[in-house]
């Protein structure tokens, strides 16, 4: 499958390609000074500098085994990566933006990160402990972990808004995937869409005005790839979806945070056979 790697506008309802790279490539981030993208591929990570595009492989160390679930922390200082090269399981690490050696922060896998605490200081999973998976939150400094949610048949795709107030994420009950939201606490559990499609890895603005999901069509089981999919937009207080762009993508095309910082575009990766 050959990736290309966007950009939409919201405002113009256009879309650019930015790079057609020579691998798979997935989960574009977009760098908090607007300057770069970071994606994966072939368990790497790569670097794509918006003024001269092309994969820059950035170093990870051991870390070779690295899947679409990374992000970089609001300061701009460090990457989240989930890899599963030490322990044949996904674990969350962090290293500097500019490369370096992993620490590992999640003692329990597998564990998959998705979103990051406005502050730096908490990140949010998805992990299995026991049967399926649900939210969990742990810190920074020491790992110490939360589980959020509890009682639903899988969540994924945990992110927080931009005033840190709400995690959003997709949760699976009776058959059904929407999004959820809930406060960091577990409190306040709301289900924020109620469509026909299978909705996940919901992304709020960072001016806290939108969401961007992904909508597979009825019926999809789990969040597979090489599918005819939607990328939509609702407010960030709920309410009525429009439809942005009709894709063939699916697993790696938004799994990550993948605004710009202006809150204007989003980065994503669709695929050609």
């Amino acid at each position: 499958m050959q990736s290309e790697i966007a950009i939409f506008d919201i405002d113009t309802c256009e879309d650019r390609t930015v790079l057609v790279p020579d691998r798979h490539i997935e989960a574009p981030n977009w760098t908090p000074d607007g300057t770069a993208l970071i994606v994966n591929g072939g368990g790497a990570l790569f670097r794509v500098a918006l003024d001269a595009p092309e994969l820059a492989r950035i170093d990870t160390g051991f870390a070779e085994r690295i899947n679409n679930d990374h992000g970089i922390s609001p300061d701009g200082t460090l990457l989240a990566i989930s890899d599963q090269t030490e322990t044949g399981d996904s674990a969350i690490y962090l290293l500097p933006i500019e490369g370096g050696t992993p620490r590992r922060i999640t003692a329990r896998t597998p564990s998959y990160w998705h979103g990051w605490s406005p502050d730096g200081s908490t990140l949010a999973y998805t992990a299995q402990r026991g049967s399926g998976y649900q939210i969990h939150t742990c810190s920074v400094e020491d790992g110490a972990e939360t589980a959020v949610t509890a009682g639903f048949d899988h969540c994924d795709g945990p992110d927080y808004t931009p005033d840190g107030e709400w995690i959003w994420f997709n949760g699976e009950r009776d058959g059904a995937v929407q999004l959820w939201r809930v406060r960091p606490d577990g409190g306040s559990l709301e289900r924020m869409t109620d469509e026909e499609t299978v909705n996940w890895f919901p992304h709020p603005s960072p001016d806290g005005r939108h969401v961007l999901y992904l909508a597979y069509a009825p019926g999809t089981e789990g969040h597979p790839a090489e599918r005819h999919v939607a990328l939509r937009l609702m407010p960030a207080q709920g309410g009525l979806s429009r439809k942005l762009l009709d894709l063939f993508g699916g697993q790696g095309t938004i799994n990550v945070p993948c605004w710009a910082p202006d809150s204007k575009r989003f980065a994503f990766v669709r695929y050609q056979s």
